[in-house]
Order: structure tokens, then C-alpha cells, then sequence
């Protein structure tokens, strides 16, 4: 909620990495936030699912999660995260933090950022 009322972003909710992966194509995000740990598909499986489907390989994934000790997000990034949100975060400032995470990210491609 806070990033569709705070940062007035297009949101499209799933409740797991495999409902994910069935509305991907349809949404076309311009990023993606994943929970690493999810039931069923966790959220670097759904990441190495995501990286096959052609329209999405190289949309940014940022993964939210409670384990971020350095070698967990060393690996995280190796799988191709561009960021990682420490859980738990304070939802009011979830959008900025999101759009400051993208924004740097854009610059380093050498795009610029869509506003929410």
C-alpha cells in the first residue's frame, strides 16, 4: 500500500514466485522487488525463472529479506540483484528508498528513472 499511496507506483501483487512468473509477461514491470524467502518457489528461484523469459531478463530485481549479512548479499548481487532491502524497513519511506536504489541504478546504465 505505501508504495502505491507514498511513491504512486503501478503495483502488481503476487502472492508467490509462481504466481509471479504466470503475470509477469501480461504486467511488464519496470522493476521488480522479491521476497527471498517465499513457500513453494523462494525468491532466487523465482529470479533464475525470471532471467529465461526473454521480455524480463534484464528488467532490475532489488530482493527484500532478513538475511543480509555481507556474503548473503555478495550472493544475492552475483545472481543479479541490484540492491537489497534489509528487512524489516519502514514502509513510509519504502518508495523513496526504491526509487533513490533505482535512480542509481539507471545511472550506471545510463537511463533515466520513470517517475513512480
Amino acid at each position: 500500500m505505501a508504495l502505491e499511496v507514498v511513491g504512486n507506483y503501478d503495483i502488481a501483487l503476487r502472492s508467490s514466485g509462481r504466481d509471479a512468473l504466470q503475470a509477469v509477461t501480461e504486467f511488464l514491470p519496470d522493476l521488480i522487488l522479491l521476497d527471498v524467502m517465499m513457500s513453494g518457489m523462494d525468491g532466487l528461484s523465482t529470479l533464475e525463472a525470471l532471467r529465461t523469459i526473454p521480455d524480463i531478463a534484464d528488467t532490475p530485481v532489488v530482493f527484500v529479506t532478513a538475511k543480509v549479512q555481507a556474503n548473503e548479499i555478495a550472493h544475492y548481487r552475483k545472481l543479479g540483484a541490484i540492491e537489497v532491502i534489509a528487512k524489516p524497513f519502514y514502509p513510509m519511506t519504502l518508495a523513496d528508498d526504491i526509487q533513490e536504489l533505482w535512480e542509481h541504478h539507471l545511472d550506471d546504465d545510463g537511463r533515466s528513472a520513470p517517475d513512480g
